[in-house]
């Protein structure tokens, strides 16, 4: 996913107090209704699935670590674990590490920055383990939060002195080196630790907790592969080369609704570089462009001398429901090869919620801390997710009967 370190850090000024698993519990005893502001919008939770809290990624671009670690804290809950606040840093250390790996071997020819995917997470916690926060917080260079961007610079710098290969052949200290720039920022992975007065290393912590990687899935929906088989979405941050399923559209959306209403929160992967997505105001639509025969009177003068320009921002000033687009698995797929759908983003859709005039929303967890209208809350539109979505990851668990059949599971 893109580095939204410029809108991480506009999103940051956050006080709101109660907890996402609170949120969940008090949505399960009955529908709780968000308040209303002049945007005029009013959501009324249908089904909210207990999470942890609400993190913040601040000027980090790592939203992969958050959303996919936040979405294994949750799973973990699901299956009957406790509730941890497990290391984000972790994963992104090891990740860091095999990327610049790989990076090399390639001279220079993949994606190295901060960004990453929901496999990365699952691909660290079974071949390196799981830590907890309190054991790796990742901030040993005199900040108080998350703030990556001289330590990415750093780390890219070095690895394209690497890639030019000055002593004709490679030292056997170059992978120290790059080590010993992440020790300084992030501090030195924990061999070992200690956690409710038990001793652990990251392996046999995370085995404790249950994990295992053939527990999930990831789905995607395009038609430039074949349906019902594995391939590697082409996206820059993909550097793992990792595979999701290819599945219909009605089917990706089938999976993710089945597994909100069997209690999973889905890891989410999309864009929210679109203008409809308004954080602050805590929703995100796909509105349709105006048709002229929709409009009336003086609407429609008024509409008639405007300039293009105009037009579009009018569309998108939104003062609540809209007509959206009519996603189709053609425009999703154009909308990909135009480059208007780019992988923004990760977060954890926790649940389903409707405005007041019945549209049907997806609740999503974010990790640009609380400092929002909904406690680090929004609520996505579901033409805003077909067609925006790059890829989710679920508990295979959650797949419906149906299609765990087509795909193999």
């Amino acid at each position: 996913m893109k580095k939204l370190i410029l809108l991480s850090a506009i999103a940051m000024a956050i006080p709101f107090g109660i907890s996402a698993t609170e949120i969940g519990n008090a949505s399960e005893a009955k529908k709780k209704t968000a308040k209303t502001d002049t945007v005029g919008f009013k959501f009324t939770d249908i089904k909210v699935n207990p999470t942890t809290s609400v993190k913040n990624q601040n000027k980090s671009g790592t939203c992969w670590s958050f959303s996919g670690t936040s979405f294994l804290e949750e799973d973990i809950m699901k299956k009957g674990g406790p509730e941890l606040d497990l290391s984000e840093m972790y994963a992104v250390r090891k990740c860091y590490i095999d990327k610049a790996k790989k990076y090399i071997r390639t001279h220079g020819n993949i994606n190295f920055a901060q960004g990453g995917g929901f496999p990365d997470v699952l691909y660290v916690a079974e071949n390196y383990g799981l830590v907890p926060e309190e054991a790796y917080k990742g901030l040993n260079y005199g900040e108080d939060k998350h703030v990556h961007g001289e330590l990415s610079e750093a780390l890219k710098a070095y690895l394209d002195v690497i890639v030019k290969n000055p002593n004709r052949k490679l030292s056997t200290a170059w992978l120290d080196g790059f080590i010993g720039i992440l020790d300084a920022y992030l501090g030195p992975e924990p061999e070992s630790f200690t956690y409710n007065g038990k001793t652990y290393t990251p392996q046999t912590f995370a085995k404790e907790l249950g994990y295992s990687s053939d527990d999930y899935i990831s789905i995607t929906s395009y038609n430039h592969h074949p349906f019902y088989k594995p391939f590697a979405i082409e996206i820059p941050d993909n550097w793992l080369w990792a595979e999701s399923m290819n599945v219909p559209l009605d089917e990706m959306k089938a999976i993710v609704d089945n597994a909100l209403e069997n209690g999973y929160t889905v890891a989410w992967a999309a864009d929210v570089s679109e203008k409809g997505f308004k954080w602050k105001d805590g929703f995100a639509v796909l509105p349709a462009p105006k048709d002229e025969k929709d409009l009336e009177g003086t609407e429609l003068s008024r509409w008639v001398s405007l300039s293009a320009a105009d037009k579009e921002k009018d569309r998108y000033d939104i003062k609540g429901p809209v007509k959206e687009v009519n996603v189709t698995q053609e425009s999703r797929q154009k909308s990909f090869d135009n480059f208007e759908t780019t992988d923004d983003h990760g977060m954890v859709i926790v649940g389903i919620a409707q405005d007041q005039k019945g549209n049907r929303f997806y609740k999503v967890k974010n990790s640009w801390d609380t400092d929002q209208k909904y406690g680090g809350y929004f609520y996505v539109s579901e033409p805003y997710f077909l067609d925006k979505t790059i890829d989710v990851v679920v508990n295979k668990k959650a797949v419906p009967a149906d299609v765990a059949k087509k795909i193999g599971l």
